[in-house]
């Protein structure tokens, strides 16, 4: 049989578009199919577009390796590519005794992953670095950045056209069907369209269980649940006072409210967690006084009317509140036993930063 395209990448996110540019530099004829009317619409531009170091995850999971691999590859693109990044460098604090001992579990944690840049720091070393900060104790993370995430999409998208790969806007899949061999597309855009491919790579963030459950006689019993995280962010009116982003010790759903950096040194705090039924981007005003508390822990002269919501993403789980943190879901047939999909499940953070490192991850396999 001959098909339309080798691969079809549903969904146009940082790391749907790594995928298809992996794949595409590979020589494979690539379509993405969004449903949005441009790149990076859904989890990608609701993030806190951090360059993260791999401290936090399990020596063994798919996030720790793919966060350091992803963030070399992510360091080297973006200098080749010239996407703005800085090396800002984050303070992990801790204030309570409790949270003093996760910050030594922490540490070493980090310092087993390969994170080797890590070093304690004390009272008074940490009033010199953050005069504004209050905190007994933090890791220093000097390689810990920011980044300029939709310039790196856009340099996504121009790779994977130049190696003429084609991205469509406004284009929902609609049906699935398994061929003896690859995959028929049914998309919805006007005029309903089918097209035929030999990889399919499921690539939609908070849709992927959705998506999946399209396909006619896939087995629905390797479909992991979809849980909703939301995480609001409120922002500060006036410059930053800090220079470095601060981060309170994680919490069992996310990394706590913190303290991070746009390229332009403003500052906003978040994501707090709200598990939600369905996604929603509103920021309540009724939320600010849990920030207010939080963040005064560490940032004690905060003025309160300084603080004004901002925006809102939501985390794509697998799992639920009560459960531990999931690793990241990539699955292929030895798990779902259709050749040639690829289904990604609960790529919530570190997935910036892992993104390249993804691409690969799957042309490899692949």
């Amino acid at each position: 049989m001959i098909f339309d395209f080798d691969s079809i990448i549903i969904g146009a996110g940082v790391v749907g578009l790594s995928i298809a540019r992996s794949l595409a530099v590979k020589g494979r004829q690539v379509l993405v199919l969004e449903a949005n009317s441009s790149i990076g619409q859904g989890v990608s531009s609701r993030n806190s577009e951090v360059l993260h170091a791999g401290i936090y995850y399990p020596y063994e999971s798919l996030k720790r390796r793919l966060c350091l691999d992803g963030r070399s590859l992510l360091v080297r693109y973006c200098e080749s590519h010239k996407i703005d990044y800085k090396n800002v460098g984050k303070l992990i604090i801790a204030n309570k005794q409790d949270d003093l001992i996760k910050l030594s579990e922490i540490m070493d944690r980090g310092l087993r992953n390969g994170v080797k840049d890590l070093r304690m720091v004390f009272q008074d070393e940490l009033s010199e670095l953050e005069p504004s900060l209050r905190a007994r104790q933090g890791i220093l993370s000097p390689s810990t950045g920011i980044i300029d995430s939709h310039g790196l999409m856009l340099a996504l998208q121009g790779d994977v056209e130049k190696e003429n790969g084609i991205l469509c806007f406004n284009t929902r899949v609609s049906e699935i069907r398994l061929l003896q061999s690859g995959f028929s597309v049914r998309v919805a855009s006007g005029d309903a369209t089918e097209v035929t491919c030999r990889e399919l790579i499921n690539s939609t963030g908070l849709s992927a269980q959705e998506v999946s459950r399209t396909i006619k006689g896939f087995a629905s019993n390797s479909i992991p649940r979809s849980m909703y995280c939301k995480g609001s962010y409120f922002t500060l009116t006036r410059r930053s006072p800090f220079d470095h982003l601060i981060y309170p010790v994680p919490n069992d759903a996310g990394l706590g409210i913190h303290l991070t950096l746009d390229l332009a040194g403003r500052a906003k705090f978040g994501p707090d967690v709200e598990w939600v039924d369905e996604p929603d981007y509103n920021v309540s005003a009724d939320r600010k006084n849990e920030f207010i508390t939080a963040i005064k822990d560490y940032y004690p002269s905060l003025n309160d009317a300084e603080l004004i919501p901002g925006y809102a993403g939501v985390r794509p789980k697998i799992v639920s509140a009560n459960e531990p943190a999931a690793d990241f879901s990539i699955q292929f047939s030895d798990q779902h036993s259709v050749p040639g999909y690829v289904a990604l499940y609960g790529i919530e953070s570190p997935g910036l930063t892992s993104a390249l490192a993804i691409g690969d991850f799957i042309e490899q396999r692949l």
